[in-house]
């Protein structure tokens, strides 16, 4: 999977509608990942429209060194944390669903259990430091390899295995401690 490379590959040798597809991609994980940020999802769709108006304003920036996704990652990163950084006051919100339930037709047991085992991941989720939720988001959610995640989030390959880690053994002593997961 090449993440959009050869959608935008197109879109330079003048298919339009390439970009679309490129936005249909990459628009709702990249809001999710600005998300992560600036805890305001109006703010983070605002943010991901200029990454992307950016894009097409300056279509020889990206060199295809990196998979396109991660390169739309870093640009979101730095817009967030200009905003974080002229924002001033950073408030603090409750991390949405990442994953809608499925719907096909299982039983309103089944569905409120897996409500109920999602939100006590979230809610896991949200007890852990900035830096191994958005290790754990890129690499489990948005499925960007060691590699890409180390160069959004600006540490070494290593860091991020040392934060992946250390998020999987904290996630399993905050769910071995709640009821739904005896």
């Amino acid at each position: 999977m090449d993440h959009g490379a050869s959608s935008y590959r197109r879109y330079l040798d003048g298919d339009e509608s390439a970009f679309d597809e490129i936005v249909k991609e990459l628009f709702d994980p990249l809001v999710f990942f600005i998300d992560q940020y600036v805890r305001d999802v109006y703010a983070a769709e605002d943010i991901a429209i200029d990454v992307f108006a950016d894009v097409v304003a300056h279509p020889k920036r990206y060199n295809f060194k990196v998979t396109l996704k991660t390169y739309l990652f870093m640009l979101g990163k730095s817009r967030a944390l200009n905003y974080i950084k002229h924002r001033r006051s950073l408030r603090e919100s409750a991390i949405d669903d990442a994953c809608p339930l499925p719907d096909g037709g299982n039983t309103p047991e089944t569905l409120f259990l897996q409500d109920e085992r999602s939100r006590a991941v979230h809610a896991a989720l949200a007890k852990l430091s900035d830096d191994m939720r958005l290790a754990v988001h890129l690499v489990f959610f948005e499925q960007l390899s060691y590699e890409e995640t180390a160069r959004v989030m600006k540490k070494n390959k290593k860091q991020v295995d040392n934060l992946l880690y250390r998020a999987k053994k904290e996630l399993r002593a905050i769910l071995g401690e709640e009821e739904l997961w005896k």
